[in-house]
């Protein structure tokens, strides 16, 4: 439906939309999404440009995440004690860069970075760091963050809802002129992050499954850090040509989620970035893969523990397809009563085993991971996954789990929607792979349309020879090529100094915020079920979602082994159900049951469909007062327990 707030400014919203969440679009094409929840005065914000890692040239890959670390280094107002002064040795490092960057003989490399150190050490003494995050503390932000995707770049800010305006500002001049200053010694920060990223096994596999099931697209042939010869070799010429082709408004969106009055907001928004200038954004072409008939394998080696994954080519997240990949994922693995949670996890066949989905703009993946028991190997644990992948093809599973997936769905829209955060994250995700609001409302409905032969043909189309292993061995990968850090010289830091930018937002005082607070003799309802055992409840009256908590008084401070009672009592049944029939309730109930210890207390909680509460404490009541004991079951936990540590 498209609706207009004051005659003003035109927005969509989504027939049937219990958020209301109105989609606006300015005339430079700027995309606005406002989506009022009133629950605390605060607002979620993402300012996010469809730009990433596989926008990278490959000749120059790692540059989009380099670009996101340099916003945040202030502009021609924010950073700086004299623009005019520091632009000369800027420009100045920007083109002995070049020269860099196209000289390969490392004597004369040598003197060319001491030439941009020393410029540099120059240009510092006018620069302020860190303004732009001391600017948003002003503002009240408890997130200043960013993060580079293959399909993205997002910035992000959570602050109180009276400091909007001012938050607007800031961006507005962040994303109209920055000035990227202080470049080397930040490249000091993104070469640390790629080291790390070279020791970590989950960082390692990841890149190697991309680049065994990619062998034509971006996603596998390039990685969003970068490779170490292009780090080595950067140019502030490129990345700016990068910012200017896709930080420009037609592909960029602003969300902003929480405590807002949406036909305020759009003209405020409309003031600070409706000037921003379009562009002409190149449209992103790739090389189709081509179809894998066999298995492909790899090794890697890191220092921490051995790991085993196994990957298969998916649809992309807008294929009509795409629904049946995540019924299928959720089938397999959903953390309660999936075939690799009832055949490998509960029933500890393994030391620990998942999967999930990744469904991407382009192309889609389903990762499976695993680990080993004591005595067991890593193709031991590939066998055991791809054995469930078999049983799902043959159809051997319950039908009930489909509908039980779409009930668990439904939960899990519930409470995006119901927290601001969430939410804005949640149409992050959609814009970065082109998703509409609508098919994402419109999800839970089509599945529950799935029959279980539409799963099992999907299985059979999908699950073939094709798959990709990546094995994390425990060791030292001596063919690594760390990126070497080059002599920095200190600088001197201007802390004391503020830019009269600075300086106007923090004298500009903030409206007043008028909170509500809770007053607890009126907004918690006491009552006691027995003598001894109180009732403490507030009433839900934004959905229908329960969360549901026994707090008992006593923790590992009063017995040492209630944490591995604890952790036992999840492996095993009652008198009357068994371990599987309890999960298998419990997830078509569509209810999420822990169980966990502190020093001092021990909480059970439940939380999800209200319909169902009663229902689910039956079936925890049981199980917390009928247990059943399983000496197979705890033998098997200790030995877990062991190589875990061990792997430690």
């Amino acid at each position: 439906k498209k609706k207009t707030s004051d005659g003003k400014c035109s927005y969509n919203i989504v027939t049937g939309d219990p958020t209301q969440t109105r989609f606006y679009t300015l005339k430079n094409g700027l995309q606005v999404i406002l989506s009022e929840n009133r629950n605390e005065p605060k607002i979620m914000a993402l300012i996010t440009t469809r730009a990433g890692g596989k926008n990278d040239p490959a000749t120059n890959t790692g540059l989009a995440h380099y670009l996101e670390h340099l916003m945040f280094k202030g502009s021609t107002n924010l950073g700086t004690m004299d623009i005019t002064k520091e632009k000369v040795y800027l420009t100045q490092i920007e083109d002995l860069y070049e020269v860099y960057r196209n000289t390969t003989d490392q004597n004369e490399r040598k003197r060319i970075y001491k030439q941009i150190d020393s410029i540099s050490t120059l240009a510092s003494k006018i620069a302020i760091p860190n303004e732009y995050d001391k600017a948003m503390s002003a503002v009240g932000s408890n997130m200043t963050n960013a993060f580079t995707s293959y399909e993205i770049t997002a910035y992000m800010e959570n602050i109180p809802s009276n400091n909007l305006e001012k938050l607007l500002s800031i961006q507005d001049d962040r994303f109209t002129d920055p000035v990227f200053r202080l470049f080397h010694t930040e490249l000091e920060t993104v070469y640390e992050e790629k080291n790390i990223s070279l020791d970590n096994g989950q960082s390692k596999v990841f890149e190697g499954m991309f680049a065994g099931l990619f062998s034509k697209h971006p996603y596998g042939t390039q990685t969003i850090l970068g490779a170490v010869d292009h780090l080595k070799n950067p140019s502030i010429k490129t990345i700016r040509n990068f910012y200017n082709t896709y930080y420009v408004p037609n592909n960029m969106v602003v969300i902003l989620a929480g405590d807002i009055n949406a036909d305020e907001t759009i003209i405020m928004v409309d003031k600070y970035f409706g000037d921003w200038k379009p562009g002409d954004v190149p449209k992103f072409k790739f090389e189709q893969e081509p179809p894998t008939s066999e298995p492909k394998e790899m090794f890697v080696q890191t220092p921490d523990e051995e790991s085993v994954a196994i990957g298969f080519r998916m649809p992309n997240k807008n294929d009509e397809e795409a629904i049946l990949a995540d019924l299928t994922s959720a089938i397999l693995y959903n953390g309660k009563s999936g075939l690799i949670d009832k055949n490998l996890v509960n029933a500890q066949k393994v030391l620990s085993a998942y999967g999930f989905n990744y469904l991407l703009t382009d192309y889609g993946l389903i990762y499976f991971g695993g680990r080993a028991l004591q005595g067991q190997t890593l193709k031991d644990v590939r066998q055991l996954i791809l054995d469930q992948i078999e049983a799902l093809k043959k159809g051997e599973f319950d039908e009930s789990l489909i509908q039980a997936t779409v009930n668990n769905q439904k939960v899990n829209k519930v409470r995006e929607q119901e927290n601001p955060m969430w939410m804005a994250f949640t149409l992050n995700d959609l814009f970065s792979t082109g998703t509409s609001w609508e098919s994402y409302l419109r999800d839970v409905d089509r599945m529950s349309r799935v029959t279980k032969q539409d799963i099992v043909n999907f299985a059979n189309k999908w699950f073939g020879n094709n798959h990709m292993t990546v094995y994390k061995l425990t060791g030292k990968d001596t063919t690594v090529q760390k990126v070497i850090k080059p002599e920095i010289t200190s600088l001197e830091i201007n802390r004391a100094a503020q830019s009269d930018f600075l300086k106007s937002i923090t004298a500009t005082p903030n409206p007043p915020l008028k909170p509500v607070f809770l007053d607890y003799q009126k907004d918690i309802q006491f009552g006691t079920l027995s003598k001894d055992v109180p009732i403490w409840q507030v009433p839900n009256k934004n959905n229908k979602l329960f969360d549901f908590y026994y707090v008992f008084d006593m923790g590992s401070f009063n017995i040492k082994k209630l944490p591995l009672a604890v952790e036992y009592l999840k492996l095993i049944g009652s008198l009357k159900k068994s371990n599987e029939q309890i999960n298998k309730e419990l997830y078509n109930l569509a209810v999420d049951f822990n169980i966990f210890t502190s020093n001092e207390q021990v909480y059970v909680s439940l939380s999800g469909l209200e319909e169902n509460r009663e229902k689910a404490l039956a079936v925890i009541e049981d199980l917390m007062r009928n247990p059943k004991p399983d000496q197979e079951a705890l033998n098997k936990m200790i030995e877990a327990k062991i190589k875990q540590r061990n792997d430690n």
